[in-house]
């Protein structure tokens, strides 16, 4: 099983909002923690020092996830400042570039896909080498609900985290028999600085009638990273109010 004392946990997209929470709720579970950021240092540096003035062991990361080389120096940096293995994985880091598909430009396909599903799959990639030698780790992928059911204006984000489902998967069944999890979040309406300018009349799609935190979904990205979730592998945990039910 992860131990928190033999590895490290790398959490990209964790400057802000459900990385953010990512990362504090992993550094509380004993996880020496990386926290990645693109271009928000000072968000970046906030969440470590809030880490840290719990007791607990983070560095932040600066890296666009996007570029092809950025998987092996967030890799290099995290493991030589822990002396360690990366031993969980949350590929969280996504983007967003909204419009109808007859409209849609091939700038925005292309940034949307190369951010949220082809970096996860470098990562991801990345990661396993440790981890398969260890026969031991957690890769948790955040997706999105829109992977699960259409949502108008969003083709590129919904075919990017629909795809990390299907990778989740495939990768699952993959390393299964080395000790190692691969598994999805799928989170619908979170209340963070992304969804802040979506119509709050939309609340009413969701049974649950109310928006999400991103601590809720960082308690599920921390069951899943977890020796309790040891024979969970393959699944798709929607954490959405039942917007997807």
């Amino acid at each position: 099983m992860p131990e928190p004392a033999n590895g490290c946990a790398l959490v990209t997209g964790a400057s802000r909002g459900i990385g953010a929470a990512i990362a504090r709720g992993l550094a509380e579970d004993g996880w020496r923690v990386g926290v990645n950021y693109r271009s928000d240092r000072d968000g970046a540096e906030r969440v470590v020092d809030e880490i840290q003035s719990g007791g607990g062991k983070a560095v932040a990361l600066g890296a666009d996830v996007a570029d092809r080389d950025a998987a092996d120096e967030l890799f290099k940096a995290l493991e030589a400042e822990y002396e360690a293995p990366v031993l969980v994985l949350i590929n969280n880091a996504g983007i967003s570039r909204d419009d109808l598909t007859p409209s849609l430009g091939d700038e925005e396909w292309e940034a949307v896909i190369d951010t949220d599903l082809t970096a996860a799959f470098r990562l991801t990639r990345r990661a396993l080498k440790a981890m398969l030698r260890a026969r031991s780790g957690r890769i948790v992928n955040i997706s999105s609900v829109v992977g699960l059911r259409a949502n108008p204006g969003q083709a590129n984000y919904a075919a990017a985290k629909a795809g990390l489902i299907a990778l989740t998967k495939t990768a699952a069944i993959e390393v299964a028999r080395r000790g190692v999890t691969v598994n999805a979040v799928a989170p619908g309406w979170i209340d963070t600085e992304m969804t802040a300018n979506v119509a709050k009349d939309l609340l009413e799609a969701v049974p649950a009638r109310r928006a999400g935190t991103p601590e809720e979904v960082a308690a599920c990205v921390r069951f899943l990273a977890s020796e309790q979730a040891s024979y969970v592998t393959g699944a798709v945990l929607s954490v959405d109010g039942g917007l997807a039910a």
